[in-house]
């Protein structure tokens, strides 16, 4: 894994339907995000916050809510994460609501085509997130960047990582769902979208999820994990504002990324929809980078691996 890794703000709740996702970035850094992973050896560059649109908190136009300043935030990222995968470093996007994986995993995708790499996105997240302006009654883009990346939604969004669309549906994997429109869910299949939702890890567990979701990434393969922190149950990660009841437990959340990092293919990491304004003395946020501290190396196991016994 790359040991190399820039963090990017996108203090924003511009795609979200309540104001605080903006506080998110900061809540992360006062959470010792950085020292955390230093802390495992890895070399981190904090880049500051990205600059945009302020939120003008207005009703949706045509089907969509702020789209252009939407746009113009997801350029904005677009353009900061593939400088960064340009020099060979792990970005990771502190969001931010998550309208803004339009930007990131667009740019992750065009230096995909551009590396000559296979890619593969984890969608991790209470929601499909597959929504299009004919579906929502509310308008907000956060309900809409996969479909968008796989071309479905406005011009100016589909295009900005250079291709329509940015990827396939079977580049995705989407973890963890349990929040889907009827209209939403018909799109998905039609999609052809692999989705390991709740039933699925209430029935087979965490682990099969994961070993199939993780199936035939190779060395050539670029992972890029797109954490929506909804994803999480409520109970243990309350600071989000779409919260949902009945997802993953601590422990099936750190086998997750652990098992991610037993890959050792990860390479860029989008952690988005942190709402401080909803959190209990920012638990959620140090969850987040316990989390994600185990996707760069922490691991609970104790039991000596087979190859070192």
């Amino acid at each position: 894994m790359n040991r190399h890794v820039s963090l990017l703000g996108a203090p924003t709740d511009i795609g979200a339907g309540a104001r605080g996702a903006s506080m998110g970035p900061e809540a992360l850094r006062v959470a010792l995000l950085q020292p955390t992973l230093e802390g495992h050896g890895v070399e981190v560059i904090d880049r500051g916050n990205l600059a945009g649109p302020a939120n003008p908190w207005q009703p949706p136009r045509d089907g969509y809510r702020h789209l252009p300043e939407v746009v113009q935030w997801c350029r904005t990222v677009h353009d900061a994460v593939h400088a960064e995968l340009q020099q060979a470093r792990l970005p990771i996007l502190l969001g931010g609501d998550h309208s803004l994986a339009i930007g990131s995993i667009g740019a992750v995708a065009r230096h995909c085509r551009e590396a000559g790499k296979k890619l593969r996105v984890l969608w991790l997240d209470a929601h499909a997130d597959f929504n299009t302006h004919l579906l929502t009654p509310s308008g907000n883009l956060h309900g809409m960047p996969v479909a968008c990346l796989c071309g479905n939604g406005p011009q100016e969004l589909i295009e900005i990582g250079g291709k329509v669309p940015a990827l396939s549906a079977k580049h995705i994997r989407q973890i963890g769902i349990r929040s889907v429109d009827p209209g939403e869910k018909k799109l998905v299949h039609a999609a052809g979208l692999e989705v390991f939702d709740m039933r699925y890890i209430d029935e087979m567990g965490m682990r099969q999820a994961m070993e199939l979701a993780l199936a035939t990434i190779d060395a050539r393969t670029h992972l890029h994990v797109s954490f929506d922190v909804d994803f999480l149950d409520p109970e243990i990660a309350p600071g989000v504002d779409t919260t949902v009841p009945g997802g993953p437990t601590y422990r099936e959340a750190q086998l997750c990324m652990e098992m991610i990092a037993d890959t050792g293919a990860l390479a860029s990491l989008d952690v988005m929809e942190l709402n401080p304004a909803c959190d209990v003395r920012n638990k959620t946020a140090d969850l987040a980078v316990d989390l994600i501290e185990s996707l760069f190396g922490k691991s609970t196991l104790m039991r000596r691996p087979p190859d070192a016994a």
